[in-house]
């Protein structure tokens, strides 16, 4: 079982001048017509090249204030209205400036047991599949595991 067997052919791509709101648009938007939630979402250019990977983690860590863990002392502090105020800063900020930029690939011929490793090593939860310089697919760590499930239920 390889990566081309698994790979999700479907996927959405954002661009590193797009908004966060735009991008948070988008995550809805591909959840609704995939039918499941979408958790990252792949970073193209111009030429439609690989140049970084937005997950929802990487927008909760940017909004998540700096000083959260010390809230609860502060008395006067009025959590709603800092946390209103925040998100409309971060509105406007671009992908690009939030983005990971070192992101793992693999290639369509990568073997399902690679794939499942570098998951587990490397914490990741979604790959990119990609020929020739170009996206092709998306593998998911839920794609490995029940395609590994079903060989093992066999």
């Amino acid at each position: 079982m390889l990566a081309r067997d698994i790979m999700d052919t479907r996927f959405h791509t954002l661009k590193p001048h797009e908004t966060v709101a735009q991008a948070v648009k988008m995550f809805q938007t591909a959840s609704r017509e995939e039918g499941k939630k979408i958790f990252g979402l792949i970073v193209v250019d111009e030429a439609d090249r690989l140049v970084g990977m937005l997950s929802m983690y990487d927008i909760l860590l940017f909004i998540q204030p700096k000083h959260m863990k010390i809230w609860g002392e502060m008395e006067d502090l009025e959590p709603d209205r800092l946390f209103e105020d925040l998100l409309g800063k971060v509105k406007g900020i671009q992908v690009g400036d939030i983005m990971t930029t070192e992101v793992v690939t693999i290639g369509p011929e990568t073997h399902i047991l690679s794939i499942s490793d570098l998951m587990i090593d490397k914490h990741i939860r979604r790959l990119p599949v990609s020929e020739n310089g170009r996206i092709i697919g998306m593998v998911y760590m839920s794609d490995v595991f029940y395609h590994m499930l079903t060989q093992f239920l066999d």
